[in-house]
């Protein structure tokens, strides 16, 4: 069937037009696949109109199906599933789709369901179903929970994964990966399955993960759309003064307030939640006549709070909003003129994202500020502006074999319509994530989930399902509320509500953070000081503070780690810094090295070149050929410094790897600093690094075992095994209201990790645990990756007589632990004085 031939297509024209809008070609090539019965994937940068490359064909098919009555007819059940991966979307898509069937006379009902969605419209979804149901993963599952739940999707045509880029290669996407293969089953792969994303570098394995149940083909449509995006970086008026480390940009607030005052909206992106009160505070307090037109958002803010942000944006009420990754994703915010991005994104993709939250139409150029945070981080503003024209985009790797989701979705499947496991194993073989389960593997999980495996089987509530005529079913009611309560894969460490004393929700914070604190002191959170009353249950309740000085929080896991493709980039840029013709001039009796005339093209790099001089006279720009490291040795004692610029948790990992090969040279202790351009080694003697044995310490040769022996592997695991055990239902984390501490959590996870080394070392969530340090904590292939790139590289060691521009942020990190910020500030402030001042000019 031919698409401009469907009375469908005609009606969705001309509402189009009568908007003074046309539909791009790949929203029609879209539309075209969708009347074929095709699956596929839909490519287009943010703000292009993704959504209706999708929507819009739902509504086509239907009209082609209902040609005299598509206006009136209702109550068709659900014909398009739309899942999305955060709350926030869910509204936004839900008001313009219902922009959309109020205009063309349809009785289609919109409904959303996530944890937010009221017990009443529940009820109501579960007794008639509208005819698009927008959800996260997680409440997707808790609706296969229901009994009899395949009657509620007997009518469902096409499943919309939008935003499949952020759920790929995260367990919410191996959700979504089991929902599609249980949904395909009950239609018996009549559905259609569409995913939405933005630029990915892996689009063809994305397509491949998502519609694999489906055993088809399917299609990549790309949007051929010339969206363009300009990057500019914000410098400071002497870069010879601005801190190398241990700064939040904050020096660089005057020349944000000009760009917020012009701008009709802005978003200014922080990184962590933590930054980004400080930043709303800062702006608040240096332009003070912002107040009521400048908002703060974040993941742990209250809900209201949110959505009144979200809403206010959309009509243009506020002028600013300062937020973290709770607005990165398709939310359109029309509005938006001006995106600044404070600090580096640490990701390619992360950024494009950032900056399509500008210019939210195809035509328009997306407008985004780089605000360094510190000197170096403008290199990476340069590499980034370089990897977005090359559409260098980083990959999501998708994860396998993920046997706590899995023994979670049966559970799921169990509670509701039970489920017979030779029927239900060809499903779960259709996905990506684990089509290569052996028998084996598949028999150990039915055993653990009925007997409780090799271990636990002595223990009544690990027997948690029973096998009644050939089904598997949970018949326990307690079991299957426990389970319907902490169904989902987000395990975040324990938080407590924030409440004042007289009433009234504030947000949620982590109870470690609380934990610290003592009643009277003052804390920042949702842009207000508070203080702290006292802690009852899970809740903090606090009361306004009028006081000057407060505690920012910290949440856990705010630091986001540089990617491979920036920091192959940024290595790039680093050889671009310095051309490599010198002259060597005699100065009192020194070799100094000084390049010829030479410019950068970048301006980034131009606007770097006092601080690359100072650099390139006291050690070395390493070129992006070579590995640098510098030995140096202060007060503290002697430190190596080593720079493979691949990321903090690479260089966690490598730190250990080398520390423990040193110590086989000689009986010498270590403590550790890494950033995202290097680690540090400390040492109360001299480390035996040289020449000799360089290449020998940065060997890939027996990189697992020496992995195994050198970074605690064991700990590291039981950390990772608590988030397994609570996403395979071993631990239950507590009833509403209850006050279940972490700490217990974390050593109930210890004693079952005990358990299970000593009685059942074999068991699959114990590998699982051990697989998933090497793959997400250490990042092994990429650390693998590394080493052979260094063993293909020259090695430099170089012995300045004091720190360098490159070494300072380490050794700034490995202070940040014993100084509060105003004296690590003040501490970063004179060390930068003495090395920017007494070395000027001064040579190796």
């Amino acid at each position: 069937m031919k698409l401009h031939d469907t009375i469908g297509y005609k009606i969705i024209t001309e509402w189009l037009s009568s908007k003074g809008l046309r539909a791009f070609e790949f929203q029609e090539e879209t539309w075209q696949h969708l009347i074929n019965k095709q699956n596929g994937l839909v490519n287009a940068p943010t703000g292009c109109g993704k959504t209706f490359s999708v929507f819009l064909g739902a509504l086509i098919q239907f009209i082609n199906q209902h040609e005299k009555n598509y206006q009136t007819q209702s109550k068709n059940g659900l014909q398009l599933l739309w899942i999305t991966p955060l709350r926030a979307l869910a509204k936004d898509i839900g008001r313009a789709m219902n922009e959309v069937i109020a205009e063309l006379g349809m009785s289609w009902e919109v409904g959303i369901r996530n944890g937010d969605t009221p017990i009443s419209e529940r009820q109501r979804q579960k007794s008639k179903m509208p005819e698009v149901l927008i959800i996260t993963p997680e409440s997707l599952h808790l609706l296969l929970a229901q009994k009899n739940y395949p009657a509620s999707f007997t009518s469902l045509k096409i499943i919309a994964v939008d935003e499949w880029h952020e759920l790929l290669g995260s367990k919410r996407g191996v959700q979504v990966e089991l929902a599609i293969s249980r949904l395909a089953g009950i239609s018996q792969k009549s559905i259609q399955v569409w995913g939405i994303s933005a630029t990915i570098g892996n689009l063809e394995q994305a397509k491949e993960v998502l519609i694999a149940p489906l055993a088809c083909e399917g299609i990549i449509v790309k949007a051929k759309l010339n969206k363009k995006t300009e990057v500019e970086s914000i410098f400071p008026d002497e870069i010879e003064n601005y801190p190398w480390a241990g700064h939040l940009g904050l020096k660089l607030i005057d020349k944000v307030i000009p760009i917020i005052e012009k701008s009709r909206t802005t978003l200014v992106f922080i990184n962590t939640r933590g930054m980004s009160e400080t930043w709303y505070r800062s702006i608040l307090n240096a332009a003070p006549s912002l107040a009521g037109a400048i908002a703060l958002h974040h993941g742990s803010i209250e809900q209201e709070l949110r959505i009144w942000v979200e809403e206010s944006l959309h009509s243009g009420k506020l002028k600013a909003v300062v937020c973290t990754a709770s607005l990165d994703l398709g939310v359109d915010f029309r509005p938006v003129e001006t995106v600044i991005q404070v600090g580096s994104p640490k990701g390619v993709a992360r950024f494009l994202q950032r900056a399509g939250r500008s210019g939210h139409q195809p035509d328009s150029v997306s407008k985004i500020y780089f605000l360094p945070t510190h000197s170096l981080e403008l290199v990476e503003a340069a590499a980034l502006k370089e990897a977005i024209e090359e559409s260098f985009i980083e990959s999501r790797e998708p994860m396998i074999l993920c046997f706590d989701v899995l023994i979670q979705y049966l559970c799921t499947l169990a509670i509701s319509d039970g489920f017979k496991p030779e029927d239900i194993l060809p499903e779960i073989r259709s996905t990506f994530c684990y089509s290569d389960i052996t028998d084996h593997e598949w028999q150990e999980i039915i055993h653990f989930i009925t007997e409780g495996g090799a271990a636990l089987a002595q223990y009544d509530e690990f027997r948690k399902v029973e096998v009644i005529n050939g089904f598997l079913r949970i018949t326990s009611r307690r079991i299957a509320m426990r389970h319907r309560m902490h169904i989902g894969t987000i395990v975040s460490e324990s938080m407590l509500k924030v409440k004042f004393f007289s009433g009234g929700f504030i947000g949620v914070i982590e109870e470690w953070f609380i934990s610290r604190l003592e009643p009277g002191d003052v804390f920042t959170l949702a842009g207000r000081n508070l203080e702290l009353v006292s802690v009852k249950d899970m809740t903090a309740l606090v009361r306004k503070s009028n006081s000057k000085k407060s505690i920012v929080p910290s949440w856990q896991g705010g630091r986001m780690p540089l990617s491979a493709n920036l920091g192959k980039k940024l290595r790039e840029k680093l050889n671009q810094a310095f051309d490599d013709s010198y002259v060597l001039v005699p100065e009192d009796g020194i070799v100094l090295n000084k390049p010829k005339s030479y410019v950068p093209a970048d301006i980034e790099l131009r606007v770097l070149q006092p601080l690359f001089q100072l650099q390139e006279n006291l050690s070395r720009v390493p070129r992006a050929d070579e590995l640098l490291i510098e030995q140096i040795e202060t007060k503290d004692g002697f430190h190596l410094f080593v720079y493979p610029f691949e990321g903090r948790l690479v260089h966690e990992a490598m730190a250990a790897i080398m520390a423990f090969r040193i110590s086989r040279i000689t009986p010498i202790t270590f403590s550790f600093a890494m950033n995202d351009y290097g680690f540090e080694l400390l040492s109360d003697q001299p480390i035996p690094v040289d020449d000799t044995n360089v290449y020998d310490l940065f060997s890939p040769d027996h990189l697992i075992e020496d992995i195994q022996r050198s970074a605690n592997s064991t700990e590291m695991a039981k950390r990772k095994f608590r988030d397994i055990a609570v996403i395979g239902g071993l631990i239950f984390q507590g009833y509403p209201g209850e006050y279940k501490k972490a700490r217990h959590l974390q050593s109930s996870a210890s004693l079952l990790f005990k358990v299970f080394s000593e009685y059942d070392p074999r068991n699959l969530l114990l590998r699982q645990a051990y697989r998933e340090v090497l793959d997400q904590q250490m990042e092994e292939v990429r650390l693998r990756n590394m080493l052979e790139r260094i063993q293909r590289s020259k090695i430099v060691i170089n012995f300045p007589g004091t720190l360098t521009p490159f070494c300072f942020p380490l050794k700034v990190d490995s202070m940040r632990e014993n100084l509060s910020s105003e004296k690590l500030e003040d501490r970063v402030k004179r060390m930068q004085e003495h090395l920017a001042g007494g070395n000027r000019g001064r040579s190796k």
